[in-house]
């Protein structure tokens, strides 16, 4: 009976986190179809227009790994559940947004709860699935993750195209509903392996405000207010992994990564994979409707290719990473992820919407070879107790790859087309910039694959590990 007990929990596990893994990327990538009818509804400008993704990917770098310690303390479920909650209502505000501070305002509420829901979904995973099959869970996690991102350009494109950009936050707030009321019904267990422990408030507070200006710092670049606040961010971030070595509860244990070379390493990995190809979409969106003059659903069409093949990969690539060695695997992912980028380096206003499909094709391959036996590699590596700051490192270093791979973006916009909106008359700057874009993102990734292999000595097939 226990047996049985078991399995149902696995199974109801799993389709919860499948459910709430699907919601924010399908939000992320459907929003960037979204943006230029943003812009024309609210007149906003390109800087404008970046920060509706990168308010959303700030504020969620900044609170994942806090929640992450937080759900190991007071219970992975209570956050994780408190997160498809403020989600839901944060969600169903934007549909009355009325201009682009209001809305951005909201997306920074949609990335605080994005964080609680990813700072403790992999815990969850990892506390279920013992070593051997936890490899397939995440696999088909990601599979949900990238079924999100295939979604969000179809989906979002046809409901921009006929009801305009509101509807697709219409669209989520049922899923958020149904996902709270799986998490009620079929969940009953609560995982809190650090009960009793201190949360580190201090530590908390220097790493979102280090975060944030180091931010805000490279978004105003390469004006002098800009260098100020991102070496005051550079600064705030030494201070708080000093602060972080001389607690005995930190809110990032500092010596994870001092000690533990997988965990090392195959977060750095991380961190520099998602830097090199977050923006992607972002430029991608604008190019195809801007100067190839494409409407957001068919857009949404030619940017399918990437996700559709993340999703279709992914549970492949997990169950692989069960069986080898995950460092390999993900080392050969990122390898194909660098060739696509480096081609990207060519598109110009000529190039083919076919050439345009393969090389985001080429990226969706790598990308389903990276990342989810990275994410075993990482969640493998570490005891129990660290879980949830385990998940919350591996959702940190997605979120703040996001936003230094935006903040990129946004300082090439900057330095491109400054304060102006998208235009005939801007059109060979932005492209310019792209890919300028594409060549900064290339070189990142070719860093990344040297980075990914560091590790590799060390690591085994998780099958192997207790």
């Amino acid at each position: 009976m226990q047996v049985d007990d078991e399995r149902v929990l696995k199974r109801s596990v799993l389709l919860v986190s499948v459910f709430a893994a699907f919601l924010t990327p399908f939000l992320g990538s459907a929003i960037n179809l979204a943006l230029p009818a943003i812009g024309r509804d609210f007149n906003a400008s390109a800087i404008e227009l970046g920060w509706i993704p990168g308010s959303f990917i700030l504020s969620s770098a900044i609170f994942l790994l806090p929640f992450g310690r937080l759900a190991d303390i007071m219970g992975r479920k209570k956050i994780f559940t408190y997160g498809i909650m403020l989600f839901t209502i944060s969600t169903f505000l934007i549909i009355f947004s009325w201009d682009i501070r209001s809305l951005i305002l909201l997306r920074i509420l949609q990335g605080i709860s994005s964080a609680m829901i990813f700072g403790t979904s992999l815990a969850i995973l990892t506390s279920v699935f013992g070593p051997g099959e936890r490899g397939r869970a995440m696999g088909i996690n990601i599979t949900a993750v990238y079924t999100g991102l295939s979604g969000g350009p179809v989906i979002g494109g046809l409901l921009t195209q006929y009801f305009g950009w509101r509807s697709i936050f219409a669209f989520l707030v049922p899923i958020g509903i149904i996902s709270l009321w799986l998490i009620f019904k079929k969940i009953r267990t609560e995982w809190a392996d650090a009960k009793g422990e201190k949360f580190d408030w201090r530590g908390s507070v220097i790493y979102g405000v280090s975060l944030a200006t180091f931010m805000y710092g490279f978004s105003k670049l390469p004006s002098t207010s800009g260098w100020i606040f991102l070496v005051s961010g550079i600064l705030l971030g030494l201070l708080f992994i000093f602060f972080e070595k001389g607690i005995s509860n930190p809110v990032f244990d500092i010596r994870l990564m001092l000690r533990n070379r997988v965990f090392a390493f195959s977060g750095i990995a991380a961190l520099i994979h998602y830097s090199a190809t977050s923006a992607t979409g972002f430029f991608i969106s604008l190019y195809l409707q801007y100067l190839k003059g494409f409407d957001a659903q068919t857009a949404g069409f030619i940017m399918i290719s990437q996700p559709v093949l993340m999703a279709l990969l992914s549970p492949l690539a997990g169950r692989l990473s069960d069986r080898y060695n995950p460092g390999i695997i993900a080392s050969t992912g990122m390898g194909l992820t660098a060739t696509g980028l480096i081609l990207l380096c060519f598109v110009n206003g000529e190039t083919s919407v076919l050439m345009i499909v393969l090389l985001l094709a080429m990226m969706g391959v790598g990308f389903a070879l990276f990342s989810s036996p990275n994410s075993n590699a990482i969640m493998s590596s570490v005891d129990k107790k660290h879980y949830g700051i385990a998940s919350g490192v591996v959702g940190t270093m997605r979120m703040v790859g996001q936003m230094l791979s935006m903040g990129i973006a946004m300082m090439i916009l900057a330095l491109f087309i400054g304060q102006q909106a998208i235009t005939p008359a801007t059109y060979p700057r932005f492209l310019t910039g792209m890919r300028t874009g594409f060549i900064i993102f290339s070189g990142l990734c070719i860093l990344g694959i040297f980075a990914s292999l560091a590790r590799n000595g060390k690591l085994t097939s998780p099958r192997n590990q207790s």
